[in-house]
């Protein structure tokens, strides 16, 4: 089974759970969402890939640049461990670390979660591969897929007891597109993917495939 049929099926399972009234607020997000054409701006193919300084689940702060210089990267802009939809593609991208390192390629996932809950998010789904929190959404920003939760989605996470402002760091109620990066040795991006319909996932195999590309002219 593809990510995108488990994806599928999850959301299919979802709908089925939740009232109708939260359906109506989902929807109408979405739809505000695609009104404000939000990551219709962000970093392209053939952009350069701006750096940051991270922290890890550990808190140690490590710096994209320097990363970068070891080799290619897929970066995966997640929006945290509370949505599972990005539990599974962390864990298919999991799944797949052995060929992507095989390719001399690194895998970072990253999101606006403190260090602490994105150590959680880490052990939760056995994770190999770093998981970075972007402070602030600073990085985020920077590519241009950082946005506000429309008020009545706010107002609906908050009802289930999901309080972001106490989740993230420094980042109240915004969050990242999901989106996955792959970035070559010098900087350029040689894959975006940003979608604001966050559960629809580019397939890991598509990354992958980009980051053979880098493999074949370094």
């Amino acid at each position: 089974m593809t990510l995108n049929e488990l994806l599928e099926k999850t959301l299919a399972h979802s709908q089925a759970q939740f009232p109708p009234e939260a359906l109506r607020v989902i929807s109408a997000a979405d739809d505000e969402l695609r009104e404000r054409a939000v990551g219709q701006d962000s970093r392209k193919a053939g952009d350069t890939f701006p750096d940051a300084t991270l922290c890890d689940a550990n808190g140690k702060t490590i710096s994209l640049r320097d990363l970068n210089k070891a080799g290619p990267l897929i970066i995966n802009f997640y929006r945290g461990g509370w949505c599972p939809y990005c539990n599974l593609e962390l864990k298919a991208y999991q799944d797949l670390l052995g060929e992507i390192t095989s390719l001399g390629g690194q895998l970072i996932a990253v999101s606006p979660e403190k260090p602490d809950n994105s150590l959680s998010t880490k052990e939760k789904n056995a994770l190999s591969f770093p998981v970075l929190t972007d402070t602030g959404n600073q990085l985020a920003k920077a590519i241009g897929i950082a946005f506000e939760l429309p008020v009545g989605l706010q107002n609906l996470f908050s009802g289930f007891g999901m309080n972001l402002p106490e989740l993230n760091a420094e980042t109240g109620w915004a969050l990242p597109i999901p989106a996955t990066f792959v970035v070559d040795r010098g900087g350029k991006i040689m894959l975006a993917d940003v979608d604001p319909q966050y559960t629809r996932r580019l397939e890991p195999a598509a990354a992958i495939a980009a980051l053979k590309s880098c493999a074949s002219s370094m």
